[in-house]
């Protein structure tokens, strides 16, 4: 019998393209309707009714960045009350949970960030997403990404060539993540470290490069990439 997996945010972008993704298990996309992620009572009927295996959640805010600054209470509903209420929900009926988070939760300053090293978010974003993890951290039978992911191509005609990340694609982050799906704890997901502009410019050859001031109006740290060599290892096994 195949394993279900709900997952919620399917109206996201990462979201939008696991629907169209060829798979092993059979996954629930519920609408924000049918699974709100602000009512427990909601939750927990969703998940009595469905009775996945696994959740996998998606579902936040993120962009526009500004907007964790502009509208804090929207801000800290979706990203860290949104995902206490899942973890809540997940916990009750021993519901494997995978939770999202980011690169941007460590300090940004130095690269090549491993799981356990300090953690520091530059961002109002980042800091709701820790909040998040704050959460899902006390609830054993769950495991946190923190991913760097993003479009393909890329979709700015900008990028910053002296700004350094671990982007990787949506398409390879589906490729790992059902690789990930019995492990536990904290992992580190991303692709090679390099600066943004070298990694656009792949898939965008008109791509303009630009420069960000390390005191910038985005508060955008200048080297959040992460070693990924716990990753590494899971994935050459497999």
């Amino acid at each position: 019998m195949k394993k279900k997996i709900i997952i919620t945010g399917g109206s996201g972008r990462f979201g939008k393209f696991l629907k169209s993704y060829s798979s092993k298990y059979k996954l629930l996309f519920p609408t924000k309707k049918e699974l709100n992620i602000l009512n427990e009572k909601n939750i927990q009927i969703y998940l009595n009714t469905n009775k996945p295996d696994i959740l996998i959640h998606l579902a936040g805010l993120s962009r526009p960045m500004k907007i964790h600054t502009e509208n804090i209470i929207k801000s800290i509903d979706l990203n860290i009350i949104g995902t206490a209420n899942i973890t809540k929900a997940c916990s009750r009926s021993n519901i494997k949970l995978i939770y999202f988070s980011t690169n941007y939760v460590y300090p940004g300053s130095r690269g090549n960030y491993k799981e356990r090293d300090p953690l520091l978010p530059v961002n109002n974003y980042a800091w709701s997403k820790l909040g998040g993890e704050a959460s899902v951290q006390l609830y054993k039978n769950s495991l946190i990404l923190r991913v760097c992911m993003t479009e393909k191509p890329f979709i700015h005609k900008t990028a910053f060539a002296n700004v350094k990340t671990s982007f990787i694609y949506h398409e390879d982050i589906a490729k790992i993540l059902f690789k990930l799906l019995n492990k536990k704890g904290i992992i580190n997901v991303g692709g090679k470290a390099q600066f943004i502009y070298n990694f656009a410019k792949k898939t965008n050859l008109n791509i303009k490069k630009i420069y960000l001031k390390k005191k910038n109006k985005y508060r955008m740290p200048m080297d959040s990439s992460m070693n990924l060599s716990k990753l590494n290892k899971i994935i050459f096994k497999n």
